[in-house]
């Protein structure tokens, strides 16, 4: 599975449809403006500080697809027929391999975005995506991880049917508190 997919999140009465999509190499301005917020920074591995940085980040993303083991979206909101979409986060399916039951899923929203349901939208159509396709090539269950103090995290893992399985020792320097490991099975 290489080929570029594209997703929907269909509207509903108070939210607009989501687009995700493989990342491009002009969607790197938005990318770096999204990545000023404190609270992403925060939560992601990889601080995005320019232009160079962005496009090394996106380029890694299309490598992932090249390679098929990484695949990464950028979540798109529809503003409206005259406005072309704006990025409000990424999700990611990632370490999967042929014969190997489970792969991890990851996700951010763009500060304008949170508290808007579009992680836990987002997160439900690549896990429902990620389930169908690699189900052939043996994927039963997708874990997904966050920092134990990342409520947030937990709510969408949690509304997006993920359950908390257990609770991860501290990482550091890049996961210094304890995570949890939530699981969602096919």
């Amino acid at each position: 599975m290489n080929a570029p997919v594209t997703l929907t999140a269909t509207a509903t009465p108070s939210t607009p449809a989501l687009l995700l999509r493989p990342w491009r190499a002009a969607d790197v301005t938005a990318l770096i403006e999204v990545y000023q917020d404190p609270d992403l920074r925060r939560w992601t591995v990889s601080p995005l500080d320019g232009a160079d940085d962005g496009l090394r980040w996106v380029r890694a993303q299309e490598q992932g697809w090249a390679t098929g083991d990484r695949f990464a979206f950028a979540v798109l909101e529809a503003a409206g027929d005259a406005v072309p979409p704006r990025l409000v986060g990424n999700v990611v399916l990632k370490e999967v391999a042929p014969g190997r039951p489970c792969a991890q899923v990851g996700y951010w929203t763009a500060a304008q975005a949170r508290g808007r349901g579009v992680a836990s939208r987002a997160l439900d159509t690549l896990t429902a995506w990620s389930l169908d396709a690699f189900r052939a090539d043996g994927l039963e269950y997708l874990e997904l991880l966050h920092q134990v103090d990342n409520v947030a995290s937990c709510r969408v893992a949690e509304k997006s049917g993920y359950r908390l399985d257990s609770v991860l020792p501290p990482a550091p320097p890049a996961y210094p508190l304890d995570g949890h490991l939530h699981i969602r099975r096919a």
